[in-house]
């Protein structure tokens, strides 16, 4: 991409971090229903081209992405499509692209929140090396004529209960819609996109009130420096902590809250 539309894909990235770093919002949920966008804007041409049209106002294309998506899909979906069609796209399939990669992103967030996205990463290249290595799988898996059921089932018998259900779930997706990439190269975009989630680690943030803007820099910096790598603050508000921070990064929590000190000097006291 280029132009309007790597702006657009950055914006929307911007709005999925959001989305997904929110423990409201199930990522898995939101990658299926951004995947089924796709699929119907990759059919419906006439379609993607009105809600690209440079010459509509961003409002009219965002009103009518909420009419056509409105109880199909969640408000999360319908509010991240509307703010994509309210951005300038240079081709109107740059915005398929763009739905497709934050699918795929979603899944991979998923992953990451479940302690999967190493596994995950590790098996898209393993099943790559599969498939590069077995003609027969590999014309199976990518026969145009063959239908869309038996290449399911050819998946869920490969990696059905050996994998993890982020890497079936991306596979799957790749193989039944390729959108015109060979396997290989299919598979190699995944793997990208999951070495970009796994690049940045995640923090989670509970404190009793709401961080400034400033705390969250400081914070974030801090962190960074200590853990050696960029890091992304996950912010949960909860009263019950009283006072101070909780930061968990991975397995590790580091813990600052005034309830938690409470609770551990009252668990030395009985002892």
């Amino acid at each position: 991409m280029n132009g309007a539309s790597r702006e657009a894909l950055a914006a929307a990235r911007e709005r999925l971090d959001a989305l997904t770093d929110s423990t409201s919002v199930d990522a898995g949920t939101l990658a299926t229903e951004l995947a089924a966008v796709t699929a119907l804007l990759d059919r419906e041409v006439s379609l993607r081209r009105v809600l690209t049209d440079p010459a509509q106002a961003g409002e009219a294309k965002a009103g009518l992405a909420q009419r056509l998506l409105g109880g199909q899909v969640s408000g999360e979906s319908a509010d991240l499509v509307s703010g994509m069609v309210r951005s300038r796209w240079s081709q109107s399939r740059d915005l398929v692209d763009a739905l497709e990669e934050l699918a795929n992103t979603a899944d991979l967030t998923a992953a990451q929140k479940a302690g999967a996205l190493d596994d995950v990463e590790d098996e898209l290249f393993r099943f790559g090396r599969i498939v590069s290595s077995n003609t027969e799988l590999r014309a199976a898996l990518t026969d145009r004529k063959a239908a869309t059921s038996a290449k399911v089932e050819l998946l869920r018998r490969l990696l059905g209960g050996r994998a993890a259900q982020g890497t079936e779930r991306l596979v799957t997706r790749l193989v039944t819609a390729p959108r015109g990439r060979s396997l290989e190269s299919g598979l190699e975009s995944l793997s990208k996109l999951a070495a970009e989630r796994r690049d940045r680690l995640v923090a989670v943030v509970t404190s009793a009130v709401p961080l400034s803007d400033t705390q969250k820099q400081r914070l974030g910096a801090a962190l960074a420096k200590l853990y050696g790598r960029q890091m992304h603050l996950n912010i949960d508000v909860d009263p019950e902590v009283l006072g101070g921070i909780r930061v968990q990064v991975g397995d590790e929590v580091i813990n600052g809250s005034l309830a938690d000190r409470i609770e551990d000097a009252a668990r030395r006291m009985a002892s």
